[in-house]
């Protein structure tokens, strides 16, 4: 379980908090989606879960540990993230991107030759086409899939997920989300996954959790959400997958 307790973040230079006293669960397994417009705190959120931006105040737990006390480098090691520019050393072939992270904790060559392999065939890439080639050498959706696959190299539990699919083009992205939203729950994943989109949040999310100028405005199940919105900043973001899913059925029906 990941614990948010009281957790804020203030930058003096704008005089606000960009997260304001955040009170939030998510359970083991669980597949929690952060929505919101920009600025709302949902990145600065889910970038203090593994300390890349440090709290000002509040406490973190993972499984208990509170790990505000805890060493940065050797956390960030034990959770995966996922960027939506996937961030590939362009210097590293797919394969070595994929072993950078054991490489750095001393796994044995054997291990990490292994891994990368299992890996490259789940992303279905095999190492025989696709391990050799250099991030310039691959395609959008491609580089996600290396870069979703270093993630899981060193085997972990939780996973952030920062717009991981918003840079991709949409046939790609309809691909990619379902595939990963099987990973996880094939590998027994705990995800927090940001997004602005709320059809992507609704297909994907066991939860959802809507954030408002650092404050957790409503978190539920996608149903919750849609049936029960507690105030008029959640109603009008759901009415527009609603509304874009009218207009898609009436086009459909014309044509």
């Amino acid at each position: 379980m990941i614990e948010l307790v009281h957790l804020t973040k203030e930058y003096h230079a704008s005089g606000r908090a960009a997260v304001a006293g955040l009170d939030l669960q998510i359970a083991t397994g669980e597949f929690l989606v952060l929505v919101g417009p920009s600025g709302c705190g949902k990145t600065t959120t889910l970038t203090m879960i593994n300390r890349l931006t440090e709290p000002s105040a509040g406490e973190i737990r993972i499984d208990g540990e509170n790990i505000t006390a805890s060493d940065p480098v050797a956390l960030r090691r034990r959770i995966g993230f996922v960027f939506q520019d996937v961030g590939l050393f362009p210097h590293l072939t797919a394969a070595e991107n994929i072993g950078i992270t054991l490489r750095l904790m001393g796994v044995p060559k054997r291990e990490i030759e292994a891994r990368i392999d299992e890996l490259l065939d789940r992303m279905r890439m095999p190492r025989a086409q696709f391990g050799a080639r250099f991030p310039r050498a691959l395609s959008g959706g491609q580089r996600q899939r290396i870069g979703l696959a270093r993630a899981l190299a060193a085997r972990p539990s939780v996973m952030l997920m920062d717009e991981p699919f918003g840079a991709l083009d949409p046939l790609t992205r309809d691909e990619l989300a379902p595939e990963y939203r099987a990973l996880h729950d094939a590998l027994g994943l705990t995800t927090v996954l940001v997004t602005h989109d709320m059809t992507e949040a609704f297909l994907l999310a066991d939860r959802i959790a809507v954030m408002r100028a650092g404050h957790l405005v409503q978190s539920g199940t996608p149903h919750e959400i849609v049936s029960k919105p507690v105030d008029e900043f959640v109603r009008a973001l759901i009415e527009n997958p609603r509304k874009r899913a009218h207009d898609l059925a009436r086009v459909m029906g014309a044509a």
